[in-house]
């Protein structure tokens, strides 16, 4: 619900009658909706952390490896409205700030190892910073959130997440790895 209709604009009454259960229960389990919404908020960060984390275990080519992880976050978080995202940093300034150092975090330690294997594999340029192409990369994974800059009436989330990626990856890549991305790109449309 948070993520459907936004932290703000969902109550705790819309939450009650949607479970079946009185106001009084959540209650009894948190003791406000602002620490509803950090458990709700980091009981998903936490899913996703492990879903990547079960993703890079594989050790996959670099580049699947990212396609496969982008895969399993948009198809888990499918019906965030980029709303939601805004009023949590509004509404929700703390929780936001911790879920976006966690993020970064898991960020930091996910896309650098990728990077190392992709260096090894001859995949991406050996010349790149490992520390500044990773926090370009979680930045702009946040810019294509801001629904000023890209507006969901002009821009699908798919199409934003397809595109950075690619474009992302491109600016990495060495000419194998361009090639690589290629065949992840035909493998994706089929």
């Amino acid at each position: 619900m948070f993520m459907n209709y936004g932290f703000k604009s969902v109550t705790m009454d819309d939450i009650a009658m949607k479970m079946g259960i009185s106001k009084k229960t959540i209650y009894t389990h948190f003791k406000n909706k602002t620490k509803l919404i950090e458990s709700a908020t980091m009981s998903l960060f936490d899913f996703i952390s492990h879903g990547i984390g079960c993703i890079c275990e594989y050790k996959k080519n670099p580049i699947e490896e990212l396609y496969a992880i982008k895969n399993f976050v948009l198809e888990n978080v499918k019906d965030e409205k980029s709303s939601s995202h805004y009023q949590l940093q509004k509404y929700y300034p703390n929780i936001f700030r911790t879920l976006k150092s966690k993020q970064l975090e898991l960020m930091q330690s996910c896309v650098v190892e990728n990077l190392n294997r992709g260096i090894e594999l001859d995949l991406y340029r050996k010349e790149i910073d490992l520390n500044f192409i990773s926090r370009i990369y979680f930045s702009g994974l946040l810019g294509i959130k801001d629904e000023d800059t890209f507006p969901r009436e002009s821009f699908k989330q798919k199409y934003l997440s397809d595109t950075y990626l690619k474009y992302h990856i491109r600016a990495i890549a060495t000419k194998k790895g361009i090639k690589t991305l290629e065949k992840v790109l035909q493998n994706n449309e089929k």
